[in-house]
């Protein structure tokens, strides 16, 4: 147990019909240290429970990074007290992306050539091959709405790199300009974020995400794909720590 904890928070799909298990993932020793059923706010106080039962104290969790969940959140905020919360970067530009792409639905009704496009707008530009970036730039030459989300949604994305003395100026002149955007999806994303700004701006003093939260859950569905699903989410749990959870077995000599 370190002096200091930074933790990880997410949820995996256990089967279909929103059945869901939050993770807690230690970053310093990269592993899922706890896994339970649901992802509402008594996850949290679950996990704060067994983590002292464990030799662990609550307050020596000083960073905490999850998504934009309420119940995250709030949780958080009753078990860690001493814990800065940094909002996770792909949960965010998540929601960009479906804002850019709400816009494009409601825009292809009237514009012949956007049918077809959605890869193209949630995308970066370096991971388009040549055919692909040429079509996006003929869209964007057409001065549509979508375009528009798109510029918006590809400067959300620079602000990540942005040093922490200059992050809060260049996300405030950002929040201006969706704000004024007249695209309905988009200043729902800025109002998001304005409401969740102190933890946003977090990302760029911590600089930690839950991309390690992300990888251990592609392994997780891999494993309950492969297993055709888990008959109990004691089952479920159990595989998530054989798979991710670094346990020890060696024998005692």
């Amino acid at each position: 147990m370190t002096p200091e904890q930074c933790l990880g928070i997410d949820e995996t799909s256990r089967r279909k019909g929103h059945q869901y298990v939050t993770l807690f993932v230690d970053f310093d020793q990269t592993k899922v240290i706890y896994a339970t059923d649901g992802k509402d706010s008594n996850t949290i106080g679950r996990f704060s429970n067994d983590f002292q039962d464990h030799g662990g104290d609550s307050d020596a969790v000083t960073e905490v990074c999850c998504d934009l969940s309420p119940a995250f959140i709030a949780g958080i905020a009753d078990c860690f007290p001493n814990a800065r919360v940094t909002f996770d970067r792909f949960h965010v530009m998540k929601l960009m992306g479906e804002a850019v792409d709400r816009v494009r639905r409601e825009e292809q009704r009237q514009v012949v050539g956007l049918k077809g496009s959605r890869y193209y707008w949630l995308k970066n530009p370096e991971t388009l091959n040549a055919r692909q970036r040429q079509q996006l730039q003929d869209l964007s030459l057409r001065h549509l709405k979508t375009a528009r989300a798109y510029q918006i949604r590809l400067n959300l994305r620079d602000f990540w790199d942005q040093p922490p003395e200059l992050a809060e100026d260049y996300l405030q002149r950002w929040y201006i300009w969706a704000t004024h955007s007249r695209l309905y999806p988009v200043i729902q994303v800025a109002r998001m974020i304005k409401r969740h700004w102190q933890g946003i701006l977090n990302f760029t003093k911590t600089r930690i995400n839950n991309g390690l939260l992300e990888g251990i859950n592609s392994l997780v569905q891999a494993a309950r794909t492969k297993a055709r699903g888990y008959r109990t989410v004691e089952y479920f749990i159990t595989m998530i720590y054989l798979i991710a959870g670094k346990l020890k077995f060696s024998l005692p000599i």
